[in-house]
């Protein structure tokens, strides 16, 4: 059974603006990548789906709740991470995570346990008693994560994760979202436009424009392989490009990196690559790589 589940789900605003449009979408286990551009519904619907924002129109449930009518059970059970900063500065993090889990229905003394494991989860543990004005952004962002998982929620949704941090914090930040789905076993959410970081962690992909759903399906699905060779040289691949052009095998070169198409070779992959290697050693050029080349994310909204 799926654990979320949305039908002709519809959210308008005052001034005709229409954020979510008749999405319909399952949305079983796993890490799944909610992906879309600023703008595209995510936020409006991961606040619908926690039965903080009313629906216009349409029908969601959450671990077989209703959003419209019961959110606080659902609440109960779901960890939310939201993207802005929603910190109180003047508290430390274990006297906010801790209340934040009594919130969430656990009695003071099992709040006081689970906040001081999950901060040691999110390496917090030895600033955990300093205020939380003092934090850097990759902090407050710990903190935030943090206190989705204080109560053991059956299911994650986190909001641009990421949102404000260096490469380094946010490489560090989907290490423990991944770490949390592998062995946790909690289905996360991840609400994100940052397509590259999403390929990253999610094994599923909810992909969402203008309030509308363009695809669904398992991660592998959205970057399967093409009819396609991607080659890198040490040099300029121009010249190698116009040798396999002489050949008939349509290659473009862009600096040191070419795209050849398999299926122009009229044999088949092995065909390619001999040729490819072939006429590199005609040249004496370098190969550095030479791998199928797959769908991006990015991909998938262009043709959109």
């Amino acid at each position: 059974m799926p654990l979320i589940t949305t039908r002709a789900l519809t959210k308008r605003y005052a001034g005709n603006v229409t954020a979510l449009d008749g999405l319909t979408v399952e949305i079983g286990e796993g890490v799944i990548g909610l992906v879309g551009a600023n703008g595209a519904g995510k936020s409006t619907l991961i606040k619908i789906l926690l039965g903080l924002l009313p629906a216009t129109e349409g029908e969601a449930r959450v671990l077989d709740l209703d959003a419209a009518t019961q959110g606080s059970a659902i609440r109960e059970l779901v960890g939310y991470m939201p993207e802005h900063d929603c910190l109180p500065p003047d508290v430390s993090a274990t006297e906010f995570v801790s209340h934040m889990g009594r919130v969430s229905g656990l009695p003071a003394g099992a709040a006081r346990e689970r906040t001081a494991d999950v901060l040691r989860h999110v390496g917090l543990y030895e600033e955990r008693y300093r205020p939380i004005g003092g934090y850097s952004t990759g902090m407050k962002q710990r903190v935030k994560l943090a206190q989705a998982l204080v109560h053991d929620p059956r299911l994650l949704l986190l909001d641009e994760p990421t949102n404000g941090l260096d490469p380094a914090g946010r490489d560090e930040m989907l290490a423990l979202i991944e770490r949390i789905g592998r062995d946790f076993g909690i289905t996360v959410i991840i609400a994100s436009h940052l397509l590259g970081e999403i390929e990253r962690v999610a094994t599923w992909l909810v992909a969402i424009d203008a309030g509308r759903l363009l695809r669904t399906a398992q991660l592998t699905d959205f970057t399967e392989r093409t009819g396609q060779l991607l080659v890198e040289t040490d040099e300029d691949a121009t010249p190698l490009a116009q040798r396999l052009g002489e050949r008939g095998i349509e290659a473009h070169a862009d600096g040191r990196n070419m795209v050849v198409d398999i299926a122009s070779a009229g044999d088949g992959e092995f065909t390619v690559y001999d040729a490819v290697r072939d006429e590199s050693v005609a040249l004496s050029l370098a190969l550095i790589r030479i791998e199928h080349r797959r769908h991006q994310l990015e991909d998938l909204f262009r043709d959109a």
